[in-house]
């Protein structure tokens, strides 16, 4: 008995997005495959057992173990003959889905167990009621998904990470810090404080990473945005200065003259 399975309108968000979701009570035998998939799907084992093969290894899965499915790799499951599977499925898309992914175990071991985790098994049924919505459900779709992604994040944490790979975890949440809080009164001192790293070791990394300072990083973003600005608005340069960090106007009209080679108003005067 199969309840029910959606598509969802993924074209709202790149980085992370349901497309597929359903729950299915096999009969004895039932398979799927060989074949290959598109996105990523979990499937998560309710009642009774199965086998799913992936890389030439068959798992013989009961309740509370999941698999996940990978683009591109040939897979192949199949509900037991004599004890079928009642499982359901979260399968999602998106640029960055990799990446979140890649901070868990996930990648290298694709059988593993749930338990009895109530908050896990909870989105698989938050999932169920967002699908009776009849506007709008790619919104609370999405926001279980990112939650699911945390959890698994949380409950199967990549047991390796490398010295590299620690950086550029560091580097990269630094560039969320400086993108995210560029209008603000922020300092290295402030992004490294909230990292909960050294300053002088920070602008190392950063710079060996991204070839700017966190400084010149942080200043070309904001004339970049102030740039858009201009053109795009007919807002006084006061106000575009505070909007993107600086309270001073005469410095924020140096700072840009600095970078561009003329003042914000011959800039938007250049660009009309």
């Amino acid at each position: 008995m199969k309840d029910f399975i959606f598509s969802n309108d993924f074209f709202r968000n790149l980085d992370a997005f349901v497309y597929t979701c359903g729950y299915e009570t096999c009969k004895p035998g039932h398979s799927y495959g060989p074949v290959l998939r598109s996105g990523y799907l979990i499937h998560y084992v309710l009642k009774g057992h199965g086998y799913f093969q992936v890389h030439g290894t068959t798992y013989r899965l009961g309740e509370g173990d999941a698999f996940l499915i990978c683009p591109d790799e040939l897979i192949y499951y199949e509900a037991d003959k004599k004890d079928p599977w009642t499982y359901t499925w979260i399968g999602f898309q998106g640029v960055k889905i990799r990446e979140y992914l890649e901070r868990t175990s996930l990648l290298t071991t694709p059988v593993f167990h749930y338990g009895h985790d109530d908050r896990i098994r909870l989105c698989h049924e938050k999932m169920f009621e967002a699908n009776q919505l009849a506007s709008n459900r790619d919104l609370i779709m999405n926001s279980i998904l990112y939650e699911y992604l945390f959890l698994l994040v949380r409950k199967f944490p990549k047991e390796h990470i490398s010295p590299q790979e620690k950086q550029i975890v560091y580097v990269e949440e630094a560039l969320r810090y400086i993108e995210s809080c560029y209008a603000q009164d922020i300092s290295i001192q402030s992004i490294a404080k909230d990292l909960g790293l050294d300053r002088s070791y920070l602008h190392r990394l950063f710079k060996a990473a991204t070839g700017f300072s966190p400084q010149e990083y942080l200043l070309d973003l904001r004339i970049r945005k102030a740039c858009s600005l201009l053109v795009k608005t007919d807002l006084s340069v006061a106000i575009i200065a505070l909007s993107v960090g600086y309270e001073d106007t005469l410095y924020f009209s140096r700072l840009f003259k600095r970078k561009k080679g003329i003042s914000p108003s011959s800039y938007r005067a250049s660009h009309q």
